[in-house]
């Protein structure tokens, strides 16, 4: 025997699939807008609530929704699936925005640190959700934009995370005195780092700048 509840739950998914397609191809720009500013159920309603993030995911993945809308979820959903829809966007400016966002899981920054577009890099570099392995590899990359070389010059001091870990901190400033892109300005400052690994790769590097 059938359980009607059974029923009327194949239904709501049939329907809710239905409104995603409509809204995944919608070329209706003043309703995809309307849609994407539109107030988000109670969080102590999670069934609406996941209605609602689900079908923000179809609008986030629609490029009839203005830039502007998509530049606004990317600023401010807290939602996965919503963010990562919007990491794989055309525009680098919704892109960027989804980098610097603090709701990030760690791997969807660590995508984005990896980006062809040097501003969307450098907003997943200075992204706190981001890994320490992704914080060295962009220590030492060499397109790596002088900002982010700047912030991760300053890990684990006073300035900029005080309390992180002494070894993995130490292993990114290192990285970055070491970068050949690294300006002079950076060089100086971590020459009079309180650790010696630091000090010593600085030397490093300035030594073999003249031996060229």
């Amino acid at each position: 025997m059938e359980n009607p509840d059974d029923n009327v739950m194949q239904e709501a998914k049939e329907t809710l699939t239905q409104v995603y397609e409509q809204l995944r191809h919608s070329t209706d720009s003043a309703l995809l807008s309307q849609l994407a500013r539109q107030p988000l159920p109670d969080k102590n309603d999670a069934a609406q609530l996941s209605r609602a993030t689900t079908l923000l995911e179809a609008i986030s993945g629609n490029l009839n929704t203005p830039v502007d809308d998509r530049k606004y979820l990317a600023e401010s959903m807290p939602y996965p699936n919503i963010l990562v829809k919007l990491s794989q966007d055309p525009d680098p400016e919704v892109r960027c925005l989804v980098a610097a966002n603090k709701n990030d899981k760690n791997w969807l920054v660590g995508r984005l640190s990896k980006d062809p577009v040097q501003s969307v890099r450098t907003a997943a570099l200075l992204n706190p959700n981001i890994s320490w392995k992704m914080r060295l590899e962009g220590a030492e990359d060499s397109t790596t934009s002088e900002e982010a070389l700047d912030f991760l010059s300053t890990l684990g001091t006073a300035d900029n995370e005080p309390n992180a870990k002494v070894i993995l901190a130490t292993m990114v400033r290192r990285a970055v005195a070491l970068n050949p892109n690294t300006p002079q300005r950076i060089l100086e400052r971590l020459s009079h780092d309180d650790s010696l690994d630091v000090k010593h790769a600085v030397e490093q590097r300035l030594s073999a700048e003249k031996t060229l």
